[in-house]
This record gives C-alpha cells, structure tokens and sequence, in this order.
C-alpha cells in the first residue's frame, strides 16, 4: 500500500464535489457548499488549513486537511489548550479502498505534517458517534479516546516526535 499525501490543487475541485455527494460521506459533510467554499478559498480566508489529495498507488482516493484548532473557531476541545493544539478531517470518497487501511494510513501520515509543525504538541478530532468507521479508522491511527473531553487525542511524545 503506497498511500502519499499531497496539496489539493484546483483541479482536484470536480473529484472533491462529487466525493462530497457520495452516500458514505454526506452525513458527516454538511453542508457541502461549506467545504467547497473553504477549499475554493484555500488561498485566502482558509489559508491556515493545510488541504491535501489521498493517494494510493498514484490513484486519487481521498481527502483531508489540518489546522490550528483555535483558527477553526470551535469550542469542543474541552479542558485541552488551545496553544498547540491541532485538529484533522479526512474521508475516503472512493468506494474501493473503504474498510482497507487506507483512510488509518492517511491518518498517520496528516497527523506526521500536523505535529511536523513548529507550534503542535498534540491533535485531536471527534467523529460523530455514529460514524464507526471513522472512530476505528483514527484508533488504527494510533489516537486514544479521551473520556473525559468526548474526543480523541494524539499527543506528540506519542509519535516520538
């Protein structure tokens, strides 16, 4: 499995469009116009979110992003600080490579770039409760659930980093 990851480009906007309509992805990823809007504005507005393409084998299968948490303007990263620390989205539009590793291997390698970030000491994410995929996926990544804040945390000591 060769996953990489690299920077989402303009013309990655039709693939990602259409990802976004997919049923696996459309409850976790509304409204899609404010995706859109965010990665359209990837230069401006959203220049603190770093955006990439997933790819296996060369082949286009996915997409995710990090940021500062605290630019993303959210408030449920509960007793955690704000200073370093970061948080992730990620999906797998492409129905082939679901349940097979990829989206935890992706995982891995945007949690390196996040903490490769002079000002991260830790990332966190929390995918809805329903979503199981996405909860194994970020546990097969090598996050902990953490109880008492609802979410789940990967610190940098944790990397060895």
């Amino acid at each position: 499995m060769d996953i990489r990851l690299r920077p989402f480009e303009d013309g990655d906007l039709p693939r990602f469009t259409a990802w976004l309509k997919e049923p696996h992805i459309t409850p976790w990823y509304t409204p899609a116009e404010d995706w859109l809007h965010e990665v359209e504005n990837r230069h401006g507005e959203f220049s603190f979110i770093r955006h990439f393409i997933i790819l296996a084998d060369g082949a286009s299968i996915g997409f995710c992003q990090h940021y500062p948490y605290w630019r993303g303007g959210e408030s449920w990263h509960g007793n955690l600080p704000l200073a370093g620390t970061y948080s992730i989205d990620y999906l797998i539009g492409e129905l082939a490579y679901l349940r097979k590793g990829y989206g935890a291997e992706a995982i891995r390698l945007l949690v390196r770039d996040a903490l490769a970030q002079p000002d991260a000491a830790r990332v966190i994410v929390q995918p809805d409760e329903l979503n199981a995929a996405s909860r194994r996926a970020v546990l097969a990544a090598g996050f902990a659930f953490d109880a008492q804040n609802g979410l789940f945390i990967l610190r940098r000591e944790d990397l060895g980093a």
